[in-house]
This record gives structure tokens, C-alpha cells and sequence, in this order.
């Protein structure tokens, strides 16, 4: 059985985390209404997807 044969040190052990970092989620502005929504996914404002509406979205008070 493979068993360390010293301590990984806090640097080489960061290090190695270096790429584990979150990243942002790219955001595009709708076509229809204009507001900010993820790419491939349906707006969440007024509920259009490529150009056609796919959901009906009711009015919020």
C-alpha cells in the first residue's frame, strides 16, 4: 500500500488547490426584454427563447 513518506507541506498542498477556484457564470443580454440571462437558458423576465416565447410569464405585482 503507497503511504506518504513526509508531510504535504500547506504551500505544495495550495498549490495544488490553485484550479479548484469557482468561476462566474458568463451572463447575455435577451434579445426581447433586454435583461441579463445565462446563455442557452430560457429568460427568466419574459420567458423567450431563441427568438420565440416558450413559457408564459404572469405580471408580478
Amino acid at each position: 500500500m503507497a503511504v506518504p513518506k513526509k508531510k504535504t507541506s500547506k504551500s505544495r498542498r495550495n498549490m495544488r488547490r490553485a484550479h479548484d477556484a469557482l468561476t462566474s457564470v458568463g451572463a447575455i443580454e435577451c434579445s426581447n426584454c433586454g435583461e441579463l440571462k445565462r446563455p442557452h437558458h430560457i429568460c427568466t423576465a419574459c420567458g423567450h427563447y431563441d427568438g420565440r416565447e416558450v413559457v408564459e410569464v404572469s405580471a408580478q405585482a
